[in-house]
């Protein structure tokens, strides 16, 4: 009996290491970078190692909210067993490395949520009506709010009404503001999350506003800093506050999406086996890594080129929006695919420039495969694993 349990714990982390690769290879991997790539600021291959160290760090610092939501609140009245994750995580995995080989960002998200809902329906569990609610309002509302944006801070910094340098180290104090405001599991207490604004704050002795005043800090610092940067070099400060927005938003692509590979596994290894939840983070964030490095490249080319035509100032404001987004998923625990948080923003940055070469017929099909990943994702997790029942 222990043998077995051994083997099908085994074959169950198995299954999630190869759904961190997949995710590593096609959505935390690829798309974060990819607006950087199409700049011209980076190579697609060192693109995809910075990105999988980055990834890394972010599913340690900040992986746990969306791991545990995946593992234990997308289906009440069950627990998935050793065999119900092995079905979900292969499952899930199959359709987004067939995404990667076909060149199609199968949204990672919608894949492992549809497999994880599958089984558990399969399993005789209740659908856990408040959290799918809470997961497609954020599904639906990103392609508008993150296109939107993009297309606003896009149209600013290419047109004439405002001057560019003050614009965009702005921009860049807003995104400082934000950093000072996420979490990292280093500054809280154990088990828990705490951001550098909360953790510096109420030791500065000035009562309730030491939070916001290490907000505005940090955000005054990064303003001035980019301002006086782009009085030096303006391309060269574009190319490097490009390069800082892709690390910040791979960091919170391993945040979120190490939960879709090792979520699953929760029940398993931190409830029965008493693993502790860090040691499956950091597990996860080696595949991610590994995914990105040996996986990645193809999908960064696909998404850096095949959807619209990106400079540094349209690249900088598809990647502006992503961060905020991510954060918030990652915040709330919600299982959000970057595929469509990028690609939402890359799309909507290019049209800000007259339409600059977006292929409406490559997002017709992409949207399609969302779709279809979601759907096919749910019954053949529903199916397979009634088939494995019958059949054992």
């Amino acid at each position: 009996m222990v043998v077995v349990t051994v083997l099908t714990l085994g074959v169950a982390g198995a299954a999630s290491m190869f759904m961190a690769w997949s995710i590593g290879a096609g959505s935390s991997g690829s798309t974060p970078f990819a607006p950087a790539v199409g700049a011209n600021a980076i190579s697609v291959m060192r693109a995809g190692l910075i990105v999988g160290v980055l990834g890394l760090l972010g599913a340690v610092l900040q992986g746990a909210n969306v791991t545990e939501a995946v593992g234990t609140e997308l289906i009440g009245g069950v627990t998935l067993t050793a065999g119900a994750a092995i079905v979900a995580l292969v499952t899930a995995a199959g359709l987004v490395a067939v995404g990667v080989f076909a060149g199609y960002p199968i949204a990672t998200a919608f894949t492992v949520t549809g497999a994880v809902v599958g089984v558990g329906l399969a399993m005789g569990g209740d659908p856990a009506w408040p959290k799918y609610t809470e997961i497609l309002t954020l599904w639906v509302l990103t392609p508008f709010v993150g296109g939107g944006i993009a297309y606003v801070v896009a149209r600013s910094l290419i047109g004439e009404r405002l001057p560019e340098r003050p614009l965009t180290a702005a921009l860049a104090g807003l995104v400082g503001a934000i950093v000072a405001n996420v979490g990292f599991a280093l500054l809280g207490p154990p088990g828990e999350q705490a951001s550098l604004s909360q953790a510096i704050g109420p030791g500065l002795g000035v009562g309730a506003v030491g939070t916001p005043l290490v907000t505005a800090a940090v955000a005054a610092v990064v303003t001035v800093a980019v301002y006086l940067d782009l009085g030096r070099d303006r391309e060269g400060a574009q190319r490097r506050f490009l390069l800082a927005m892709g690390g910040l938003v791979a960091f919170s692509a391993g945040g979120s999406q190490v939960g879709l590979a090792i979520g699953p596994l929760v029940p398993l290894f931190v409830g029965d086996a008493g693993i502790p939840l860090w040691a499956l983070l950091v597990g996860g964030g080696v595949g991610l890594l590994a995914g990105s490095w040996t996986g990645a490249p193809r999908m960064i080319k696909a998404i850096s080129q095949d959807y619209a035509s990106m400079g540094p100032r349209r690249s900088i404001s598809a990647l502006i929006p992503s961060f905020a987004i991510a954060q918030t998923a990652v915040a709330f625990g919600i299982p959000v695919s970057f595929n469509e948080i990028i690609v939402s923003a890359i799309v909507g940055a290019g049209y800000a420039a007259g339409d600059a070469g977006v292929s409406r017929a490559k997002m017709g099909y992409t949207v399609l495969a969302w779709v279809g990943s979601l759907v096919g994702s749910l019954g053949l997790g529903f199916g397979i694993y009634t088939v494995v029942q019958f059949v054992l």
